[in-house]
Protein backbone atom coordinates (compact mmCIF):
# COMPACT_ATOMS: atom_id res chain seq x y z
CA UNK A 1 0.00 0.00 0.00
CA UNK A 2 2.76 2.41 0.94
CA UNK A 3 4.69 1.48 -2.16
CA UNK A 4 1.76 2.28 -4.36
CA UNK A 5 1.38 5.69 -2.68
CA UNK A 6 5.03 6.53 -3.32
CA UNK A 7 4.76 5.64 -6.94
CA UNK A 8 1.68 7.83 -7.37
CA UNK A 9 3.47 10.71 -5.61
CA UNK A 10 6.47 10.35 -7.91
CA UNK A 11 4.16 10.23 -10.88
CA UNK A 12 2.47 13.41 -9.71
CA UNK A 13 5.82 15.18 -9.23
CA UNK A 14 6.97 14.12 -12.70
CA UNK A 15 3.73 15.36 -14.24
CA UNK A 16 4.06 18.68 -12.39
CA UNK A 17 7.68 19.11 -13.58
CA UNK A 18 6.63 18.30 -17.11
CA UNK A 19 3.82 20.84 -16.90
CA UNK A 20 6.20 23.47 -15.49
CA UNK A 21 8.67 22.87 -18.33
CA UNK A 22 5.85 23.06 -20.85
CA UNK A 23 4.68 26.37 -19.40
CA UNK A 24 8.24 27.71 -19.41
CA UNK A 25 8.74 26.66 -22.99
CA UNK A 26 5.42 28.28 -23.92
CA UNK A 27 6.44 31.54 -22.21
CA UNK A 28 9.82 31.40 -23.94
CA UNK A 29 8.13 30.87 -27.29
CA UNK A 30 5.81 33.81 -26.60
CA UNK A 31 8.82 36.02 -25.72
CA UNK A 32 10.58 35.00 -28.90
CA UNK A 33 7.46 35.68 -30.91
CA UNK A 34 7.06 39.10 -29.29
CA UNK A 35 10.68 39.96 -29.98
CA UNK A 36 10.35 38.80 -33.56
CA UNK A 37 7.21 40.86 -33.97
CA UNK A 38 8.96 43.85 -32.50
CA UNK A 39 11.92 43.31 -34.83
CA UNK A 40 9.63 43.18 -37.80
CA UNK A 41 8.51 46.83 -38.17
CA UNK A 42 5.38 47.83 -39.89
CA UNK A 43 6.19 49.39 -43.34
CA UNK A 44 4.18 52.50 -42.47
CA UNK A 45 6.08 52.89 -39.20
CA UNK A 46 9.38 52.53 -41.06
CA UNK A 47 8.33 55.23 -43.53
CA UNK A 48 7.26 57.56 -40.73
CA UNK A 49 10.54 57.07 -38.91
CA UNK A 50 12.50 57.62 -42.11
CA UNK A 51 10.51 60.77 -42.86
CA UNK A 52 11.11 62.05 -39.32
CA UNK A 53 14.82 61.35 -39.67
CA UNK A 54 14.96 63.18 -43.02
CA UNK A 55 13.00 66.10 -41.62
CA UNK A 56 15.42 66.42 -38.70
CA UNK A 57 18.41 66.31 -41.05
CA UNK A 58 16.83 68.97 -43.29
CA UNK A 59 16.07 71.18 -40.28
CA UNK A 60 19.69 70.92 -39.17
CA UNK A 61 20.87 71.77 -42.69
CA UNK A 62 18.51 74.76 -42.88
CA UNK A 63 19.74 76.00 -39.49
CA UNK A 64 23.34 75.67 -40.67
CA UNK A 65 22.61 77.54 -43.90
CA UNK A 66 20.79 80.31 -42.01
CA UNK A 67 23.78 80.77 -39.70
CA UNK A 68 26.15 80.87 -42.67
CA UNK A 69 23.88 83.38 -44.41
CA UNK A 70 23.78 85.58 -41.30
CA UNK A 71 27.57 85.44 -41.08
CA UNK A 72 27.93 86.47 -44.73
CA UNK A 73 25.37 89.27 -44.22
CA UNK A 74 27.27 90.58 -41.19
CA UNK A 75 30.54 90.55 -43.10
CA UNK A 76 28.93 92.42 -46.00
CA UNK A 77 27.50 95.03 -43.62
CA UNK A 78 30.91 95.51 -41.99
CA UNK A 79 32.54 95.83 -45.41
CA UNK A 80 29.89 98.37 -46.46
CA UNK A 81 30.42 100.37 -43.25
CA UNK A 82 34.19 100.31 -43.76
CA UNK A 83 33.75 101.49 -47.35
CA UNK A 84 31.38 104.29 -46.30
CA UNK A 85 33.86 105.46 -43.65
CA UNK A 86 36.67 105.33 -46.20
CA UNK A 87 34.59 107.31 -48.71
CA UNK A 88 33.66 109.95 -46.11
CA UNK A 89 37.27 110.23 -44.95
CA UNK A 90 38.49 110.56 -48.54
CA UNK A 91 35.87 113.18 -49.36
CA UNK A 92 36.80 115.15 -46.23
CA UNK A 93 40.49 114.97 -47.13
CA UNK A 94 39.70 116.21 -50.64
CA UNK A 95 37.50 118.97 -49.26
CA UNK A 96 40.17 120.03 -46.76
CA UNK A 97 42.78 119.95 -49.52
CA UNK A 98 40.65 122.35 -51.59
CA UNK A 99 39.89 124.59 -48.62
CA UNK A 100 43.43 124.87 -47.33
CA UNK A 101 45.49 124.50 -50.51
CA UNK A 102 46.57 128.14 -50.24
CA UNK A 103 47.31 128.07 -46.51
CA UNK A 104 51.10 128.38 -46.78
CA UNK A 105 50.94 131.18 -49.35
CA UNK A 106 48.24 133.05 -47.43
CA UNK A 107 50.19 132.76 -44.19
CA UNK A 108 53.21 134.32 -45.88
CA UNK A 109 51.03 137.12 -47.31
CA UNK A 110 49.77 138.13 -43.87
CA UNK A 111 53.07 139.84 -43.13
CA UNK A 112 52.72 141.88 -46.34
CA UNK A 113 49.18 142.75 -45.29
CA UNK A 114 50.47 143.93 -41.91
CA UNK A 115 53.12 146.11 -43.59
CA UNK A 116 50.52 147.76 -45.81
CA UNK A 117 48.27 148.54 -42.85
CA UNK A 118 51.15 149.94 -40.77
CA UNK A 119 52.23 152.11 -43.70
CA UNK A 120 48.70 153.41 -44.21
CA UNK A 121 48.46 154.27 -40.51
CA UNK A 122 51.21 156.87 -40.98
CA UNK A 123 49.94 160.43 -41.50
CA UNK A 124 50.97 162.09 -44.76
CA UNK A 125 51.43 165.84 -45.21
CA UNK A 126 52.45 166.15 -48.84
CA UNK A 127 50.45 165.62 -52.03
CA UNK A 128 52.92 163.01 -53.20
CA UNK A 129 52.54 161.15 -49.92
CA UNK A 130 48.76 161.34 -50.18
CA UNK A 131 48.84 160.00 -53.74
CA UNK A 132 51.12 157.17 -52.68
CA UNK A 133 48.88 156.40 -49.76
CA UNK A 134 45.83 156.29 -52.04
CA UNK A 135 47.60 153.87 -54.36
CA UNK A 136 48.55 151.66 -51.43
CA UNK A 137 44.94 151.69 -50.24
CA UNK A 138 43.82 150.42 -53.65
CA UNK A 139 46.43 147.65 -53.59
CA UNK A 140 45.45 146.72 -50.05
CA UNK A 141 41.77 146.58 -51.03
CA UNK A 142 42.51 144.23 -53.91
CA UNK A 143 44.77 142.11 -51.71
CA UNK A 144 42.05 141.76 -49.08
CA UNK A 145 39.49 140.87 -51.76
CA UNK A 146 41.78 138.14 -53.14
CA UNK A 147 42.34 136.74 -49.66
CA UNK A 148 38.62 136.82 -48.89
CA UNK A 149 37.95 134.88 -52.10
CA UNK A 150 40.23 132.13 -50.76
CA UNK A 151 38.27 132.05 -47.49
CA UNK A 152 40.45 134.36 -45.38
CA UNK A 153 38.52 136.32 -42.75
CA UNK A 154 39.78 138.72 -40.04
CA UNK A 155 39.11 137.72 -36.44
CA UNK A 156 36.83 140.29 -34.87
CA UNK A 157 38.33 140.85 -31.43
CA UNK A 158 37.86 144.38 -30.10
CA UNK A 159 35.31 144.45 -27.29
CA UNK A 160 34.93 140.65 -27.35
CA UNK A 161 35.63 138.30 -24.42
CA UNK A 162 39.13 136.86 -24.53
CA UNK A 163 39.14 133.48 -26.33
CA UNK A 164 42.38 131.50 -26.14
CA UNK A 165 41.39 129.66 -29.33
CA UNK A 166 41.64 132.82 -31.44
CA UNK A 167 43.43 135.35 -29.21
CA UNK A 168 46.97 135.69 -27.93
CA UNK A 169 47.09 137.98 -24.89
CA UNK A 170 50.34 139.90 -24.78
CA UNK A 171 49.28 142.63 -22.34
CA UNK A 172 46.84 143.20 -19.49
CA UNK A 173 45.58 146.55 -18.35
CA UNK A 174 43.19 147.67 -15.64
CA UNK A 175 40.02 149.19 -17.08
CA UNK A 176 37.09 150.91 -15.45
CA UNK A 177 35.08 150.71 -18.67
CA UNK A 178 35.25 146.95 -19.17
CA UNK A 179 34.83 143.80 -17.18
CA UNK A 180 37.94 141.66 -16.68
CA UNK A 181 38.82 139.44 -19.63
CA UNK A 182 37.63 141.77 -22.41
CA UNK A 183 39.81 142.60 -25.41
CA UNK A 184 40.41 146.36 -25.19
CA UNK A 185 43.01 146.71 -27.96
CA UNK A 186 44.20 144.70 -30.97
CA UNK A 187 47.95 144.90 -31.48
CA UNK A 188 48.02 142.60 -34.49
CA UNK A 189 45.02 141.39 -36.49
CA UNK A 190 44.30 137.65 -36.47
CA UNK A 191 42.93 135.70 -39.44
CA UNK A 192 41.13 132.44 -40.19
CA UNK A 193 41.10 130.38 -43.40
CA UNK A 194 37.75 128.66 -43.95
CA UNK A 195 37.20 128.53 -40.21
CA UNK A 196 40.72 127.39 -39.33
CA UNK A 197 42.88 129.83 -37.36
CA UNK A 198 45.82 130.94 -39.49
CA UNK A 199 47.13 133.37 -36.93
CA UNK A 200 45.62 134.33 -33.56
CA UNK A 201 45.05 138.00 -32.87
CA UNK A 202 47.58 139.63 -30.55
CA UNK A 203 45.49 141.55 -28.03
CA UNK A 204 45.48 143.61 -24.85
CA UNK A 205 43.01 142.33 -22.26
CA UNK A 206 41.31 144.15 -19.40
CA UNK A 207 42.34 143.01 -15.92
Amino acid sequence: MAKQANEEEKKTIIEEEHATRSEAEAVNQEDKAAKAAAAEKDPLTEKLEEAEKNAKAQAEQIDKLMKENQDVTNRLLRAQADFDNFRKRTNKEKSDARKFRAQDIVTDMLETLDNFERALAVETVSEDGAALKKGMEMVLTKLKAALKKEGVEPIESLGKPFDPNVHQAVMQEASTEHEPGIVIDVLQMGYTLNGRVLRPAMVKVSA
